[in-house]
């Protein structure tokens, strides 16, 4: 099969072996991957990464070791493969058992080729109203849902969003549901131009002075996170999105003194993502700037790294 497989370069291979099909997984047809800012990271070294590349992706499964009940259905799927018998499982945690692999992240293939494996239990059908370029977007979405999962933000709270990449985009549109006071930072007119066609409060990043409750960074860098830090008030909520290749500095002695609460935030659930989709309260279509084919990703990755860019997708014919 094709696929997109890194070792400290990225390389388009022609023969790949099929993968093979462990029990309680399925294998499924790629229709459309997307490459994220992780991807990219990884690309640069993040995480230490070897194998197929990619973790956002709607298919078509194929074959089921275990049931035939998603066969020949479209899907999307968490990324997170979990043993389900740790403490760590036991108690709810799954996303971080100890034992995980993670799709095209962590010593598991990911989706950037023709086939690829996902064990069941993470797989969701999607509803036939959303399209192939809105469902690969369920990852990401999900992932700014999370944030609700951990921060109760009120109506009445000063939120502010740093970034203005596909993240940040994403998780404006769902925290703007809460009715909160909302306000995203970024340094792109034309992505900001996105939010602001939708209500959303933006400004530019030379341009900041307020004050805010909660901040919410995925900027994924240093400066960012400085920011972030200058305009949390004391006793604020400081979530962070983003992963960093590479070391941040932080004045650990001042989140003290300021009692912030500092809350790293993951994946998130898929059920309420594909929701949100179907119901068209998020829009993703402004999002997508380009579409390649598989054959030509490396031509992709470099599109994808370019600036003001955001979500480049690949399809798998």
């Amino acid at each position: 099969m094709r696929a997109l497989y890194f070792d400290q370069t990225l390389h388009y291979q022609a023969t790949r072996p099929e993968p093979t099909l462990p029990q309680g997984e399925a294998l499924i047809r790629t229709r459309l991957a997307g490459i994220c800012n992780t991807d990219l990271e990884i690309v640069r070294g993040y995480m230490g990464f070897r194998g197929v590349l990619g973790h956002e992706f709607v298919g078509e499964v194929v074959q089921a070791n275990g049931s035939t009940d998603l066969v020949g259905q479209r899907v999307v799927g968490e990324i997170n493969a979990y043993c389900g018998e740790c403490a760590t499982c036991r108690r709810g945690d799954p996303t971080q058992c100890p034992h995980r692999t993670t799709l095209g992240i962590v010593q598991r293939d990911g989706t950037m080729a023709d086939y690829f494996t996902l064990p069941l239990k993470l797989l969701y059908p999607v509803p036939d109203s959303v399209p192939d370029e809105w469902a690969v977007f369920t990852e990401p979405l999900a992932a700014a849902c999370q944030i609700l999962e951990q921060v109760h933000i009120r109506p009445t709270d000063r939120v502010v969003v740093l970034g203005d990449g596909k993240l940040g985009l994403l998780i404006a549109q769902v925290l703007q549901l809460t009715g909160c006071q909302l306000t995203v930072i970024g340094r792109h007119t034309n992505k900001l131009a996105i939010l602001a066609a939708r209500g959303i409060r933006t400004q530019l990043a030379d341009e900041v002075e307020l004050e805010a409750d909660i901040v919410i960074e995925a900027t994924g860098s240093p400066s960012g996170f400085a920011m972030a830090r200058k305009i949390l008030r004391p006793r604020g909520t400081l979530v962070l999105k983003s992963t960093f290749h590479g070391d941040i500095n932080l004045n650990l002695s001042m989140v003290v003194v300021d009692e912030i609460k500092l809350i790293g935030s993951r994946c998130g659930p898929f059920a309420p993502a594909l929701r949100l989709l179907e119901q068209r309260l998020v829009d993703v279509t402004p999002l997508i700037h380009d579409t390649f084919p598989l054959d030509d990703g490396l031509a992709a990755f470099e599109r994808a790294a370019a600036p003001g860019v955001l979500k480049v997708l690949l399809t798998v014919n």
